[in-house]
């Protein structure tokens, strides 16, 4: 990277742990799990009933007053990165039109960029209903030239603003007044790691001074859990005897659990954080993006080619393999992925096998949101100096060969690496680095 330094200064986690940094850290360190019956809509006709849900959620509290009627318009995915961003900015000191409407801004909002990774939002069932109703013929059936003549003008002519993925960013950027550089990423699972990468650019470059990055996602949707359903990824046994609790890496794993939520990091320029007297949790040191077009095939195991974006994530931070401390793993749970996985840190760290941990067991899969809270325990285990339990870890699966523990444990740790990939074929590593005031 560039002589500009990226400091990370603010962390913003909403999980099924609850909101903010502390619960989210505390639940990964106990090796509980937070996953649990779904109550958002009715599961009963689904194969697995339970998920990592956001308890007792609402943006409302989270953004300004002046700003609150704009909740209408955010689907739940927007809600989540609004609190999360909202979490980020308050954890690093920060103070913008968000926090403190009538404050100065401690930080340039010339200078103060956002990017964010998405997922493909799925639009609430009953009010598409209500205006599709209107569109069926006398023999019952829908009539698309009907629904294009009368029953569209039965939607909110906002309709649309809820549910494109750039909202994340677009609501957050205004919320908190950057004028900077605003972006939106919407890979899949890969999309937070990608957004931290590419925003530790703009830190490095200088075009920024500070820019909030990472993803945010609802998985829990009732055609998010049929299309993972059809996809044969969801777990159908748990403890609880409603299916599903996610066990990354375990010789129990057969499959994942949906969740939903964000992790956003403040990424700051360290010249910028020293003078201003921030906590700084961690640095970003690399960063590295590949894809596998055979990914393409959705229902065939792939994870991107991971060992190509870890490898180029330590070149970029001047690393060698051994020099890792801590693996951050993406553990999806199901089966084949997981070995498919474990395979990639190997190619990429061959026989050192550095402390690892999986957060999927503890907060259930939250697609773009999920490499954001990734990114979060990592930096959360360098300031710490602790390794993170795995929720529902108790043994290697066949295939599978990572340093991974039911339990959290003290480490000696100075370097991270995180990955994540998706079934579409992408994948994205970042390194962190603890910080070191003396340097």
């Amino acid at each position: 990277m560039a002589d500009r330094r990226v400091a990370i200064t603010g962390i913003g986690v909403v999980t099924a742990a609850g909101i903010g940094i502390e619960p989210f850290w505390q639940l990964l360190c106990s090796g509980a799990s937070a996953v649990g019956p779904i109550d958002l809509f009715d599961t009963s006709r689904y194969p697995t009933r339970v998920g990592g849900e956001v308890p007792d959620f609402s943006a409302r509290s989270h953004v300004p007053k002046s700003y609150r009627k704009s909740v209408k318009v955010m689907a739940r995915d927007i809600q989540l990165a609004v609190a999360t961003a909202d979490q980020a900015f308050r954890h690093s000191g920060l103070v913008t039109k968000g926090t403190d409407e009538s404050a100065e801004m401690t930080v340039d909002p010339k200078r103060l960029g956002c990017n964010i990774g998405a997922g493909l939002i799925c639009c609430e069932l009953d009010e598409l209903a209500a205006a599709a109703i209107t569109s069926v013929d006398a023999n019952g059936i829908f009539d698309i030239a009907k629904w294009g003549a009368e029953g569209i003008n039965n939607l909110n002519p906002l309709w649309l603003l809820k549910y494109l993925p750039n909202m994340l960013s677009c609501h957050v950027t205004i919320i908190h007044s950057a004028m900077g550089p605003s972006n939106c990423i919407t890979c899949g699972d890969v999309s937070a790691h990608l957004a931290v990468g590419e925003a530790s650019r703009y830190v490095t470059d200088g075009i920024v001074d500070a820019v909030i990055a990472g993803g945010a996602e609802s998985k829990l949707h009732p055609l998010s859990l049929l299309r993972q359903a059809l996809l044969k990824r969801l777990s159908l046994t748990g403890d609880d005897g409603l299916g599903g609790h996610c066990r990354p890496f375990d010789v129990a794993h057969e499959g994942t659990a949906l969740g939903e939520g964000g992790g956003l990091l403040i990424l700051e320029d360290l010249a910028h954080a020293r003078r201003r007297g921030a906590t700084i949790y961690a640095e970003v040191v690399g960063f590295g993006a590949a894809c596998d077009p055979a990914g393409i095939k959705v229902t065939e195991a792939n994870v991107g080619s991971l060992h190509l974006a870890a490898a180029k994530a330590l070149a970029d931070a001047g690393m060698s393999p051994d020099q890792v401390d801590l693996l951050i793993a993406h553990g999806t749970g199901v089966a084949a992925e997981d070995e498919l996985e474990s395979d990639a840190w190997k190619q990429v760290l061959g026989d050192h096998r550095p402390p690892a941990a999986a957060i999927t067991g503890a907060i259930g899969l939250m697609s773009a949101g999920a490499g954001g809270a990734e990114l979060a325990a990592a930096a959360m285990a360098l300031h710490t100096q602790t390794i993170p339990a795995t929720a529902n870890f108790k043994a290697l699966a066949d295939g599978c060969d990572l340093n991974l523990a039911g339990q959290s444990r003290p480490g000696n740790l100075t370097y991270a690496l995180s990955g994540a990939f998706t079934i579409g074929g992408q994948s994205a590593a970042c390194a962190l680095k603890r910080y070191d005031p003396e340097q």
